[in-house]
């Protein structure tokens, strides 16, 4: 690995470069031994040699590979923030001078044309007096970085004499100032506001103070706002040309606003981020894209007008908006004008010819969206806690109007055979005469369940006493002494215990009665209409006067007897039986 130093040796010839090369070799396959370093080990010959080559700083000449290691701890190596300790002394000052001293000041660290002191009339080598001592002399091994440090070594407290010295220089021009303005003896502000600036009007032939030239004197804090560069701006008030900056140096770059590199885009050529880069945070967020601010504020408009221009410039109307930005303003919104004049008019005479206002009339957002900007907050139980609780949503009915002089609304009852109806009278037609306490009581009484408590005169005559309250097995005892069976009373009675028509158990019929019954079935189901309708005004002043008045029932016994003989059993296999000999 000789090759590591040949930097050092310097160029090698022909001859050497091939015994470099053939040695080489050699280490590789094992021949020679391979090459020591510094420490005596020995270097892998297979290290390439940008590896085994040390830099031209750190290059000593032989092969090494120290420069890959790390250096250990005992070795005094000095940091980066490391540096000589200025003005201190390696110990007291001596009282004579010595031989090999400096011959200015008698200090032995260094010699006369080395010396920093002001050159004496006579030396202390002549003199003996006033002998420098001796300055501390400091060996620091620095690194490359260490040594090519600019601000290695300097103080950032020596700063703060700037910061005193522009201060002190304020406050003498500011007390200057005010003894100006109160030597004054009138009290007119015009004047004491010349005074104030008359530093501004100084010229470079006034006297200078102790803190500074006539100039800085001159000039005042508004003078050099005036001349300072806007934010973001670069002015020459020489050309008056402004040249767009960068950004302000104190803000966050737009790319450091979010490190993510799936977030938005950031174009280095032309410096844009068109998205937010922060999307999740809002109107929090610090920048939100500039496709945000050309949305926002009058961004709009001035797009808006920037297009008219055109469009008109298109027309050969001579508008331009940066040349006379005025007369552009008002010709866009002359035209706004007109625009909205025009389709007013068209509007109105469309709906004149066709007609159909009404459908244009649209309902409000909150029933059409199901949904308001207004916040409400409620409790487990319903109450409103935060807000205020929206108003209720009318129907598209008629609301708290009575009608037929009733006191109540159409459903605000409900009946016990699930009818709807008034709650004033208990009518369930819709459109009815309230009727009142008398409507309610006549309801009561004309329901199913009244009707079915109130005794019949037919059932309390044919229906038997009741039994005293006797055990079941005495009950059928007594039966079976009478000769009645379980079937025969099954037969006569339904399952609610009522007996049914026609099926007494000594059953009287009139048999005029019954004849006439029998005709009139006939005739009901013969088909003779007319026959039929003659007889109809006399059935019906019977069963009204008659037989609701006794019995109770619209159809009389003999009726329902014509009725069970005409009816046909088809059970019966020979009902349908026709005899072909009669036919």
């Amino acid at each position: 690995m000789a090759t590591a130093s040949s930097s050092a040796v310097g160029k090698l010839s022909r001859e050497e470069f091939r015994r470099q090369k053939d040695l080489d070799a050699a280490r590789k396959a094992g021949t020679a031994p391979a090459a020591l370093d510094e420490e005596g080990k020995a270097i892998n010959p297979h290290i390439p040699q940008y590896i085994s080559q040390a830099p031209w700083y750190l290059d000593t000449g032989k092969p090494t590979l120290s420069h890959q290691r790390k250096p250990k701890e005992g070795e005094s190596t000095a940091s980066i923030d490391s540096w000589y300790d200025r003005g201190k002394t390696a110990g007291p000052a001596a009282s004579k001078y010595r031989k090999g001293a400096c011959e200015n000041c008698g200090a032995m660290t260094h010699k006369k044309q080395d010396c920093l002191e002001r050159p004496r009339k006579k030396g202390a080598k002549y003199t003996n007096k006033n002998i420098a001592p001796d300055e501390l002399v400091q060996d620091l091994e620095m690194g490359y970085d260490a040594k090519r440090d600019r601000w290695n070594g300097y103080d950032p407290s020596e700063h703060k004499r700037v910061y005193e010295e522009y201060a002190a220089l304020e406050a003498a021009r500011q007390k200057l100032r005010e003894e100006q303005i109160d030597n004054q003896t009138t009290t007119d502000m015009s004047v004491v506001k010349k005074v104030a600036k008359a530093g501004k009007e100084k010229k470079e032939g006034d006297d200078a103070d102790e803190f500074g030239s006539s100039d800085d004197e001159g000039e005042d804090e508004d003078k050099y706002a005036d001349a300072a560069d806007a934010v973001g701006q670069k002015l020459d008030t020489k050309t008056r040309i402004t040249v767009r900056n960068l950004r302000i140096r104190e803000d966050t770059a737009k790319y450091l606003i979010n490190l993510d590199p799936d977030s938005a885009y950031y174009d280095p050529k032309t410096r844009s981020m068109r998205d937010a880069p922060d999307k999740g945070q809002g109107e929090d967020a610090v920048f939100a894209g500039e496709n945000f601010l050309r949305g926002s504020g009058e961004a709009r408009d001035m797009q808006r007008l920037q297009l008219f221009a055109w469009q008109s410039a298109a027309r050969g109307n001579d508008v331009h908006v940066n040349a006379n930005p005025t007369q552009g303003e008002i010709l866009h919104r002359q035209f706004q004008d007109k625009k909205e004049k025009l389709k007013d008019t068209t509007k109105t005479s469309i709906l004149a010819k066709y007609g159909g206002e009404e459908y244009l009339e649209k309902a409000p957002k909150e029933l059409l969206q199901g949904q308001t900007e207004q916040y409400v907050e409620y409790s487990r139980t319903g109450n409103v806690i935060k807000g205020l609780e929206p108003a209720k949503v009318k129907s598209k009915y008629d609301e708290d109007v009575y009608l037929g002089n009733h006191t109540s609304v159409w459903g605000s009852w409900y009946s016990k055979i699930g009818q709807w109806g008034f709650a004033c009278c208990h009518s369930t037609i819709s459109k009815s005469y309230c009727t009142g306490q008398a409507g309610i009581e006549a309801a009561a009484a004309s329901s199913t369940a009244n009707m079915l408590k109130a005794p019949h005169a037919s059932a309390s005559r044919s229906s038997p006493p009741r039994e005293e309250q006797r055990s079941l097995v005495e009950q059928h005892l007594d039966k079976q002494a009478r000769g009645e069976t379980a079937s025969s009373t099954e037969q006569r009675f339904d399952h609610s215990g009522k007996r049914r028509l026609g099926e007494a158990e000594t059953l009287q019929l009139d048999q005029d009665k019954l004849r006439r019954a029998i005709q009139e079935e006939k005739k009901r189901k013969s088909g003779k209409k007319d026959e039929w309708e003659e007889d109809g005004d006399e059935r019906s002043k019977k069963r009204k006067t008659g037989a609701m008045g006794d019995s109770g029932f619209a159809v009389t016994e003999e009726e329902m007897e014509a009725y069970r003989l005409n009816k046909p059993n088809f059970e019966d296999p020979m009902a349908n039986y026709v005899d072909m000999e009669d036919v």
